[in-house]
């Protein structure tokens, strides 16, 4: 996440050879793309850590 950034509110996931941004209301495909293996694990521990996401969106969001 990158402070003050635009909405929706989304994260980035940014590897090597591939950048994509995910929309934490529904996980989303907001811009980008990578192979489907790595986007499954990325979202599966996005779920499991989606407290901290929104969280970590509300704090970076009010600078």
């Amino acid at each position: 996440m990158y402070p003050n950034d635009h909405n929706p509110p989304h994260f980035h996931i940014v590897t090597p050879d591939h950048a994509i941004a995910i929309v934490l209301k529904d996980f989303g495909v907001l811009a980008g793309e990578m192979p489907e293996s790595d986007l499954r694990v990325a979202l599966q521990w996005a779920r499991q850590n989606m407290e901290m996401l929104e969280s970590e969106w509300e704090r970076l969001s009010t600078r």
